[in-house]
Parts: structure tokens; sequence; C-alpha cells
């Protein structure tokens, strides 16, 4: 990454949930961990039924959550700038449920690897604790958000019965 990038994203980064706790040289180290990478539109990050061997930390533009049922594909979320995706298969280990498709022209994420966050677990124990919290806390607004949608959508199908 160029100076300017890295410092940019330092500064993004600590506007951020993950780097309330954080000092400036954590954020810097914990930059030092990822690689900057680009999607175009449509592009698929990563698959159903991939082992996520990555995370992500939305940087830039949005990602679609893409369910397949009976050869269709339904949306059934997304993720916004400053939050993280792929993080349920990289910490469980399970084959990907959802498509990461790529819904803006310059999307822009940090990926963290495995093997790199192994590496992060051992040298910078505290930067590894507050990304699990975040992975946690992230999690937690993804389902609460679909559960909503799911709520909406029953009210509005059975007319508010049940």
């Amino acid at each position: 990454m160029s100076a300017d990038n890295t410092i940019n994203l330092t500064e993004f980064l600590s506007q951020q949930y993950l780097c309330e706790s954080l000092t400036l040289r954590e954020v810097q180290i914990l930059l030092e961990f990822t690689e900057l990478v680009t999607f175009k539109k449509n592009a698929i990050i990563a698959d159903i039924g991939e082992v996520g061997e990555a995370l992500y930390f939305m940087i830039k533009g949005e990602v679609a959550l893409i369910y397949e049922a009976d050869g269709q594909s339904v949306e059934i979320g997304g993720i916004k700038e400053g939050e993280l995706v792929g993080e349920m298969s990289f910490f469980d280990r399970e084959p990907r449920s959802v498509r990461l498709l790529a819904k803006s022209a310059d999307t822009r994420l940090l990926r963290l690897s495995r093997t790199r966050y192994q590496r992060l677990r051992v040298e910078h124990p505290f930067i590894a604790v507050n990304l699990l919290e975040h992975a946690v806390i992230n999690l937690d607004h993804l389902f609460r958000r679909v559960s909503q949608d799911v709520a909406t959508f029953s009210r509005y199908v059975y007319g508010g019965k049940k």
C-alpha cells in the first residue's frame, strides 16, 4: 500500500467501532496485516460453498449477500462501508451459504487472510480481541437487519395475522 493510501485508510478505520479502543499505532499495525483489494460491479468476492480463508473490512462501496434457491438468486442483505464481511465462514470454517457480490463499480475492501489473522493473534492479541468483538457485533447487526426484513415481509404477506 502506498503511504497516502495507508494514511487515508488509517483515518477511515479510526472512525470505525473496531478501532475505538485502538491507538493510531495499533490501527496502523492492523493495516500492515491486511491488503487492499478492489472489485468491479457484480464481481464475486466469495462464493457459496467456499470456506472463508479471509475476512474483509468494507472501505468503499457495498456488498450484496446473495442466496440461491431453486435456481433463483435472491439478495437477502447487504454490507455497507465500515462493516465486516465474510466473518461467519472465516471463524466457523463452514462453507459459505451466501455469495458475496460487489454492488458498486469500485468496491474496496481490506482483506485479512487466515494466515495473517493467526499471526496477528499471537503478535498483537489486544488487536485480535477487538477484531473478534467487532465480528460479534457485526453479526448481531446483520441478524437484526435480516430479522426486521423478515418480520416486515411477514406482516406484508399475512397482513399482521399469525
